[in-house]
């Protein structure tokens, strides 16, 4: 699904991500972890082609297409539909003037596909809303509720990838466990590939499968989770643990 070879990301000569190789197949989770200003966001961008202004080499390959030289219009097909991206705090990308079901409404005509009802609902009800929540304005919603609906989006345009940037920073503990649920179940059930940014590793070791380690920039360590989480080589990594509560 994703396949990165070494990627650099630079503005203006300023070098802000470089991540020599990045995997993630159908059904895995890997997810990249750092503090603010590690690269981690940047990478993620990087793999839609959306890193406006900036120096990108290297591999990057999602869902067979190759990104760095792919013409705009079939990147334009790729996003949404194929690989969905989850923001940390989806609101703000929601027009607050419209209701949920025609925001989605509007995403599935875009890109070709059905907008009926029993297409969206299925959509919603995946991700454990009422499907009356479709008849809801983004301020109606909960922050939980708005990054689900989000994740229905993506289901309902039949997204075989989702890109997930803090999906979880912005809402309290009891719904980042939800939503964290949600992902995990929809990976297993629908083979779906995920790439998660965090900077919380607690959250991070209940679902990612790897871990790429970012800081200034460098990719520091990777592995399996299990690994890099209970016996880190890296000091940051180390210290990155111990900031937990």
């Amino acid at each position: 699904m994703i396949s990165v070879r070494d990627l650099t990301v630079s503005y203006g000569g300023r070098t802000v991500a470089r991540v020599p190789a990045l995997e993630v197949g159908a059904g895995e989770c890997v997810a990249i972890v750092g503090e603010s200003g590690s690269g981690k966001s940047t990478t993620l961008l990087s793999l839609l082609g959306l890193t406006e202004g900036a120096d990108v080499s290297g591999n990057i390959s999602v869902c067979g297409v190759d990104v760095l030289q792919a013409p705009a219009k079939r990147l334009r097909e790729l996003r949404g539909a194929r690989v969905a991206l989850v923001m940390q705090s989806p609101q703000a990308a929601l027009s607050p003037t419209t209701r949920l079901g025609t925001l989605m409404r509007r995403a599935l005509k875009l890109h070709g596909l059905a907008s009926d009802d029993r297409v969206m609902g299925e959509a919603v009800e995946a991700v454990l809303l009422d499907p009356a929540i479709l008849r809801r304005y983004p301020h109606e919603v909960s922050g939980g509720q708005a990054q689900r609906f989000a994740i229905a989006l993506a289901i309902a345009l039949g997204a075989e990838v989702i890109l997930a940037d803090e999906p979880t920073s912005a809402l309290d503990v009891t719904v980042q466990a939800e939503v964290v649920g949600v992902l995990r179940r929809l990976r297993e059930e629908r083979d779906l590939a995920l790439l998660l940014v965090s900077h919380d590793l607690a959250l991070v070791s209940t679902i990612a499968d790897r871990v790429l380690v970012m800081k200034d920039g460098e990719v520091v360590e990777s592995g399996p989770a299990s690994q890099v989480l209970a016996d880190p080589a890296h000091p940051y990594t180390r210290e990155l643990l111990e900031a937990l509560p």
